[in-house]
């Protein structure tokens, strides 16, 4: 697979484009855009060069936000609204003959040991020499917000699932029918994390799908991973921490707060937090 040196990160759908320009506390106390600490997750996992995909004109708010990382971005314009897969699309130039990393704009994340999620993948896909999908067992009530897989275990390996199936925001009924992964928790399914290893193989699959589309019509990612399963081996992986949707209900909320208690801020925040649950904040 060779090194990942490139990372794509999109940020064009209409309720993505400002989540990522919005300001948090990270980690380390210190104030930064969103984009700021993606940026930071992709240069870490050894990243050289990030593409953010984004709506003509957002340029200028985007690269206020990566602050003094501006500099290792490059900006590509999707000029049709035609979705996911059709953004990502978009950078196929860019990215060239090499296995690249994937993240969303509108997710951060958060490790549960010293490698930062992103590192986690790469280092995965890196060792496995094949496309990984990072993913989070998640609750039923979620399954309308991410894209679901369904596979079975990588003998030997607890966190790695071979994958055989993609739907995007399946009903409890699809999911219970197609995605059920033997040994999870009763009602939990394998969604999508935001971020993933891919092969050039996805640009391949992603145009073909856009040639038999009527104009207009979206390009969709998960259809493109589905069949991805079925070109060449492609696993998912449970990374050592987890996502934060900031598009959700709450979501910027949740992240601030997943952020400030996982840093050195966390006695002082658990304080407020008992303070306003007391009535007292």
């Amino acid at each position: 697979m060779g090194k990942i040196q490139k990372a794509v990160i999109t940020a064009a759908g209409r309720k993505q484009r400002s989540l990522a320009l919005q300001s948090l506390v990270d980690r380390d106390s210190e104030p930064k855009s969103a984009l700021r600490i993606l940026l930071e997750e992709a240069l870490d996992a050894g990243v050289e060069e990030v593409a953010l995909v984004v709506c003509p004109g957002d340029q200028d708010a985007y690269r206020a936000a990566a602050g003094p990382l501006s500099g290792q971005l490059v900006f590509i314009e999707q000029r049709e609204a035609r979705g996911y897969g059709h953004a990502l699309l978009t950078a196929r130039e860019w990215v060239g003959p090499s296995s690249f990393l994937h993240m969303v704009g509108d997710h951060l994340y958060v490790s549960r040991e010293l490698a930062r999620c992103a590192r986690q993948l790469v280092d995965t896909a890196d060792s496995e020499s094949c496309s990984v999908s990072a993913v989070q067992s998640t609750r039923e009530r979620l399954l309308p917000y991410y894209g679901t897989v369904g596979g079975r275990r990588v003998p030997g390996v607890s966190t790695l699932y071979q994958i055989d199936e993609v739907l995007e925001k399946p009903s409890p009924t699809e999911a219970e029918q197609k995605l059920v992964v033997p040994g999870l928790r009763a009602g939990h399914y394998l969604c999508f994390f935001g971020m993933h290893v891919l092969t050039p193989s996805i640009f391949e699959i992603l145009n073909d799908q856009l040639q038999s589309l009527e104009q207009g019509t979206s390009l969709a990612l998960s259809a493109a991973l589905a069949r991805l399963a079925r070109k060449e081996r492609y696993l998912a992986a449970e990374l050592n921490g987890a996502r934060y949707d900031m598009g959700e209900k709450y979501g910027l909320w949740t992240a601030q707060l997943a952020l400030g208690m996982s840093g050195r801020d966390r006695e002082e925040l658990l304080l407020r937090i008992v303070e306003m649950a007391a009535g007292r904040g």
